[in-house]
């Protein structure tokens, strides 16, 4: 089941009845995996399991960790939810659209990231996602309860995820029943709609394995002085805009990693030369 490889990242949650209700509202939904980076508060108080009621399962197994690439360790598609407009080329996504993208690839780990009940995620710890979602809410009174906006994205979750079975069990049904032939001296054209041809799976590359080849680009970048320190980040958050959209593979981050060693070999050999 692909939700079960669905990862709820919450980022320095502070308050524990707000941890407790989130375990709640995962266990109505179906959902298992919650991890924790740098909570600032005890996921397993009174008040926390409390408010877990039933859930306190999902309490005792929450992973807590100290960073948020931890915490995102061997995903390959991580969502962020965001309240705060941001002048990037990437756009801000309704969560209905947006979040069936994380169950495409049923058999891999995949996240979906809360931020602070105060202030949300910083833009450093946006980068770590591919796509942004922004649960539409009035202008009168846009602040969303944290636990509220992890209930509404979880259903949304549940309710693709639903009509994936559908489809699938639709199919099935067609496919069983066209085993059936029957006998006409004329045949005729099926008139239901023929299903969908297998896609080949597509190996997105592990966010952990991207990261290590932003790290190496940009020291590499600050090497031959493309990039600047004081706006190194800005620059930065370009690029990984641009390869998010390409969906790299894991050999494709191979062979960009070996372009990148083989350059700092030509620098290296360079430098050596011209020392003699």
């Amino acid at each position: 089941m692909a939700l079960n490889r669905v990862r709820i990242i919450l980022v320095e949650p502070a308050g524990p009845m707000n941890v407790g209700s989130i375990a709640r509202v995962m266990k109505n939904f179906g959902l298992q995996q919650l991890v924790l980076v740098n909570p600032q508060c005890d996921p397993l108080s009174t008040e926390a399991l409390h408010m877990a009621v039933h859930a306190k399962d999902i309490l005792e197994s929450a992973v807590s960790v100290t960073t948020l690439p931890e915490a995102l360790q061997g995903c390959t598609r991580a969502i962020a939810t965001t309240a705060r407009v941001r002048n990037w080329e990437a756009p801000l996504e309704n969560p209905r659209t947006a979040l069936p993208w994380l169950l495409e690839e049923p058999q891999q780990p995949t996240a979906l990231i809360f931020g602070r009940e105060d202030r949300g995620l910083s833009n450093e710890e946006l980068n770590y996602a591919q796509r942004f979602i922004r649960i539409p809410t009035s202008s009168s009174y846009s602040s969303l309860n944290l636990a509220t906006a992890v209930a509404i994205c979880c259903y949304e979750l549940v309710k693709s995820d639903a009509e994936n079975e559908e489809d699938t069990q639709r199919w099935g049904h067609a496919d069983a029943e066209s085993e059936i032939v029957p006998v006409s001296p004329t045949p005729r054209v099926p008139h239901s709609p023929c299903p969908p041809l297998p896609m080949s799976p597509i190996e997105s590359a592990p966010l952990n394995i991207l990261e290590e080849y932003y790290q190496q680009l940009e020291s590499l970048l600050l090497k031959i002085g493309y990039l600047y320190p004081h706006t190194a980040a800005s620059r930065m958050e370009k690029f990984r805009q641009m390869y998010n959209r390409a969906q790299l593979q894991t050999r494709e981050v191979a062979m960009l990693r070996g372009i990148l060693r083989q350059v700092e070999w030509a620098l290296e050999n360079r430098n050596n030369h011209e020392g003699f």
